[in-house]
């Protein structure tokens, strides 16, 4: 049998401490949470390799959808700076792990998923836990949720072929937008900031993750 808060800590000591993750908050954070309950029973195991973990099955039967690796997760977090105040729209939240970790930082969460299957498992985890400042909602991932909007910090929980200009809209001055921007080897961690109503975007770190439904590049017509 696995002993997964044995796992949990070689986790952040083998993956996050040594990729420059110094926010004691957010370690604190990844130390609390039981990933693995946010993972079906198939691929519990995984929970804490170094990898992006399928949790759920798509049309044909194949991983559709993934949590974050650690590293990617922990590092786009602490980029954002997440305060304790902070309202935060977590897109693409699938059962709901990264925004039991974002919840343990910012004030309130808003877990956006399409998927309804995640979405109820989301729900059910987060309440198992007794996480009561995390709001779990179902729509389109690409058109955010603008009913809760400003944010002061939107993280995107799979890459995106193209700029989010959707979520732009839904910032605060002063907001963070974080996500993966890109699909292949080439991809980046990238980081958005929302100043005097125009948004400027940096690189942060090289990186890679499975495409988030809504966030591919259309197809170029071609004469």
């Amino acid at each position: 049998m696995i002993d997964f808060a044995t796992a949990r800590r070689m986790m952040v000591d083998g993956q996050i401490r040594p990729s420059d993750v110094t926010d004691l908050r957010l370690i604190a954070a990844m130390l609390d949470v039981p990933r693995e309950r946010f993972l079906p029973p198939a691929t519990a195991a995984l929970a804490y390799l170094d990898l992006d973990v399928p949790v759920a099955l798509g049309a044909e039967r194949g991983p559709s959808r993934r949590l974050l690796k650690p590293m990617i997760l922990a590092k786009l977090i602490q980029a954002a700076a997440v305060e304790e105040s902070d309202a935060v729209l977590d897109v693409g939240c699938a059962a709901g792990y990264s925004s039991a970790v974002l919840a343990k930082l910012a004030g309130s969460v808003v877990a956006l998923e399409e998927d309804a299957s995640l979405a109820r498992r989301a729900e059910e985890v987060l309440a198992a836990l007794g996480i009561t400042n995390v709001s779990v909602v179902s729509g389109p991932l690409s058109a955010g949720w603008p009913a809760r909007a400003p944010y002061d910090v939107i993280v995107l929980q799979g890459a995106t072929e193209v700029e989010p200009r959707t979520l732009f809209s839904q910032l605060k001055e002063g907001g963070r937008l974080v996500c993966v921007r890109g699909r292949s080897a080439a991809g980046k961690a990238m980081i958005y900031r929302r100043a005097n109503n125009e948004v400027s975007a940096w690189p942060l770190f090289d990186a890679t993750a499975a495409a988030l439904p809504g966030f591919a590049e259309m197809p170029a017509f071609v004469f």
